[in-house]
């Protein structure tokens, strides 16, 4: 089979749906299908394979390149579509790049399998300068090239109450509905999507990671703590309002006998390096980006890893490489449970920096928890390969492709 992964965020960028891209192209390959990636490029490529989009010169936000402008990003793609002569076009995003990868493949009758990778609307609240207004803008822009008419949305659920996560969830739900097949790594994010209106064909499947990360990972090593030292704690993702890092830190002010590491960029990294400068002692280190080898390797010299986001993040990818290297985990958000395997980390009782200090000195109080939690990632280490999700992802495939084959017999003119 041959396959084509459209993003708008793509390597050397840092970011889960970059790792999650990575993971699935390894794995797919591995079994003899075609992989092409088509995305705007922060750097040039030598790969063959990876096929740069037209790219907005002096326009980056949150550092990511941006496809622009759309309609020669929708005749790029369509150009490589027809040369590639790809089975079925994989989109990952929801902004431009994914948009022109919908209508090339609408343009050639080419299925479209969409992931949706988290709540943008979230992400636009959080991150966006004046979001009320650039959220109108950003959606009237993703309106003209895909209409918003395919949602039902529930304006009574709590996350949809204004109106500016209404028009979010609006260009979620239309974009969803405008594919063959839908993807959603998480149970919690699929719930969400169905009940503003998603109605395409959706499979929750996991993520995972590729051999090549298990293989740098190595035989994960059982934590045992010491009784008498420190608990070490690592915190790693995009340092970003909506990953609520403010709320680790502070967490870490208030717990003494542990030493954290933070690693990741963002918009919040110089507030977040103020906040660590005031403690008095150097029991936290930001480090900033890191590559995921550096990432792996400080995993390796810790006792537990924690998410403080919420009501955000779907499947965090750091999560599942925390579990590949038997390393514990903390979540602030009962959603992420599912996100790692029974018996391997813990949610804290409250989602403020009191119930994760809670958390973490009970951790260090009782080493033989980390050394029960550590064993149990350890035993279903398994559980995170991308090799065990590959055949399911190869099968929605074949589904999105049936799906379309169905709708054209039944009426020609769809394409």
């Amino acid at each position: 089979m041959r396959i084509a992964m459209v993003t708008d965020y793509y390597l050397p960028t840092l970011g889960g749906v970059q790792t999650v891209i990575k993971a699935h192209r390894e794995a797919l390959e591995q079994a003899g299908h075609e992989v092409f990636v088509l995305a705007p490029l922060a750097a040039a490529s030598t790969d063959p394979r990876i096929i740069r989009l037209p790219t907005a010169r002096g326009f980056a936000p949150d550092g990511y390149p941006f496809t622009w402008p759309p309609t020669a990003a929708a005749t790029a793609v369509r150009d490589a579509l027809r040369d590639l002569r790809v089975d079925v076009v994989h989109v990952h995003t929801e902004m431009f790049a994914a948009l022109a990868g919908f209508e090339a493949a609408q343009d050639l009758g080419v299925p479209v399998v969409q992931t949706m990778h988290g709540r943008i609307d979230v992400y636009t609240r959080s991150v966006l300068p004046l979001p009320s207004v650039t959220t109108a803008l950003l959606a009237a822009l993703h309106r003209r090239r895909m209409p918003h008419d395919r949602a039902a949305i529930d304006a009574g659920a709590p996350y949809a109450r204004t109106r500016q996560a209404r028009r979010m969830w609006r260009l979620m739900a239309s974009q969803a509905n405008h594919a063959d097949h839908v993807i959603v790594p998480s149970a919690h994010f699929a719930e969400k999507l169905v009940a503003q209106g998603v109605s395409t064909p959706l499979t929750v499947l996991s993520n995972g990671l590729e051999d090549t990360v298990l293989d740098a990972v190595g035989a994960p090593a059982v934590r045992e703590p010491a009784a008498d030292g420190p608990l070490r704690v690592m915190w790693c993702g995009r340092l970003s309002p909506e990953k609520r890092p403010d709320v680790f830190v502070e967490a870490v002010r208030t717990t003494p006998g542990i030493v954290a590491h933070m690693f990741g960029d963002g918009i919040a990294r110089a507030s977040v390096a103020r906040s660590a400068a005031r403690l008095d002692d150097d029991r936290l280190t930001v480090h900033g980006a890191a590559p995921q080898s550096l990432v792996l390797e400080a995993m390796r010299d810790a006792h537990v890893l924690v998410s403080s986001s919420l009501d955000f993040d779907n499947q965090p990818m750091v999560i599942l490489e925390a579990v590949a290297s038997g390393l514990p985990v903390i979540v602030t958000d009962p959603d992420l449970v599912e996100t790692f395997p029974a018996g391997a980390g813990i949610v804290t009782e409250t989602p403020d920096a009191a119930g994760l200090s809670a958390a973490l000195s009970a951790l260090r109080d009782d080493p033989t928890r980390i050394t029960a939690l550590s064993r149990a990632a350890v035993a279903q280490r398994e559980s995170v390969a991308q090799t065990t999700h590959r055949d399911a992802l190869v099968e929605v495939y074949r589904s999105a492709i049936r799906r379309r084959s169905t709708r054209e017999t039944a009426d020609p003119t769809s394409r």
